[in-house]
């Protein structure tokens, strides 16, 4: 069933999202770069359906590690001004201490991990109880045309090797002509990296509501395309089936189950995912 537009609380009002009431969509403001990273690196490290397979000791302290190496993508991304966030507007704050100021991330790396012995579950839900600001779900992007500097993306790429790897193999694997689809200049395709939602708000419906309101946000704001590598069941169906009039297409894929490298490695056993690259037409009839 289509769930109607009708939350007006989003930076363009004419633009209604789909979501609930309590929940609000505000552009992210450099203030929020350290919360929108500890969603993104938790959510990632401990429940994606690849990291945590991939990379299933001393979580907590690759987290951590990441959490530093991510600020550079993040940031350049809510620079881009085209970065959003789903704040929960009855969120109730477990310190005091974090109300004064809005919201605090209280990660620290001095404290002892429980993941040897209580489990990664009990890990997962510590340091979420350190995460007391009200957003709750993020969808990064940045234009196509103000690339990432790689460079200053080699720290992230330490801390998760198979990161690079991801966008070098959907890279190969897109046969479209580069000339059909990138950018000539800037406001033209947006690059999404980044959509992740805290665990305690799963089954909300943010991340779809989030992602087909930036289409629509995106098209009112002249870009013609949006590009995005999905490492999720959910969130590659969400991309490759957008609302009409926006057209959807996986222009490259690959099963981390079934993929092999030069020398018939299994570079990404055991994790058993399909991992897409998605182009989404904003202007399709043009």
């Amino acid at each position: 069933m289509t769930v109607p537009n009708t939350n007006t609380k989003v930076p363009t009002p004419s633009n209604p999202s789909s979501l609930k009431s309590r929940y609000s969509i505000r552009k992210l403001e450099p203030k929020h770069g350290p919360w929108a990273a500890a969603i993104i690196i938790h959510s990632n490290l401990f429940h994606s359906p690849v990291w945590p397979v991939l990379y299933p000791k001393n979580i907590t302290e690759n987290v951590h590690k990441s959490l530093a190496a991510a600020s550079y993508l993040v940031d350049h991304q809510i620079t881009s001004g085209m970065s959003f966030g789903v704040f929960d507007d009855e969120y109730v704050f477990k310190r005091p201490e974090s109300e004064e100021v809005g919201g605090k991330l209280y990660w620290d790396d001095n404290e002892k991990s429980v993941e040897e012995t209580q489990g990664l579950e009990a890990e997962s839900l510590r340091l979420a109880e350190q995460m007391d600001f009200p957003l709750v779900s993020v969808a990064l992007s940045y234009d196509s045309s103000d690339p990432l500097d790689f460079d200053k993306m080699g720290p992230l790429l330490a801390c998760l090797p198979h990161f690079g790897l991801i966008y070098h193999i959907l890279a190969e694997l897109d046969s479209r002509d580069p000339a059909s689809w990138q950018a000539k200049a800037h406001n033209e395709v947006l690059f999404r990296n980044a959509t992740s939602t805290r665990r305690e708000y799963e089954g909300e419906k943010l991340m779809s509501g989030l992602a087909r309101w930036l289409m629509r946000e995106a098209d009112v704001r002249g870009w013609r395309g949006i590009q995005i590598e999905c490492v999720h069941d959910k969130v590659s169906y969400t991309w490759a089936n957008p609302e009409k009039p926006y057209k959807g297409t996986i222009v490259s894929k690959f099963d981390t189950k079934t993929w092999t490298n030069e020398e018939g490695k299994k570079a990404f056993e055991p994790a058993d995912q399909v991992i897409t690259k998605v182009y989404v037409d904003l202007k399709p009839e043009a």
